[in-house]
């Protein structure tokens, strides 16, 4: 990926945790929309949870794709939660149309 990595594991409860870090830019864009995508279709997971917590900023593109996950989740009885994202990604996300009440535990710094 470019500026940034990715992380995936399932918790105790059959959770999903997608956990970028870095910069999410149009070069994770593929990467990030195949891993959000097969955890939703092919996992099912009860929850999909993803963790902003490392991540600095998100581009246009990975908004957009965050934005789309939370819908296609409700089309596949998937709940999806961003945790953990600073208090302007959190404004980015909300305004690219992730719904409020699917971002969690907002922080205003690192």
């Amino acid at each position: 990926m470019g500026g940034s990595t990715l992380e995936a594991r399932t918790t105790g409860d059959g959770s999903v945790v997608i956990r970028p870090s870095g910069m999410l830019g149009a070069d994770d864009a593929v990467e990030l929309r195949q891993l959000l995508v097969r955890a939703i279709r092919k996992i099912r997971p009860l929850r999909l949870i993803v963790d902003l917590t490392d991540v600095s900023g998100v581009d246009p593109i990975n908004l957009g794709t965050l934005a789309a996950v939370c819908g296609l989740g409700d089309d596949h009885q998937v709940i999806v939660f961003m945790d953990n994202s600073q208090a302007a990604i959190a404004a980015d996300l909300t305004a690219a149309g992730v719904p409020q009440q699917r971002l969690r535990h907002t922080t205003a710094h690192h």
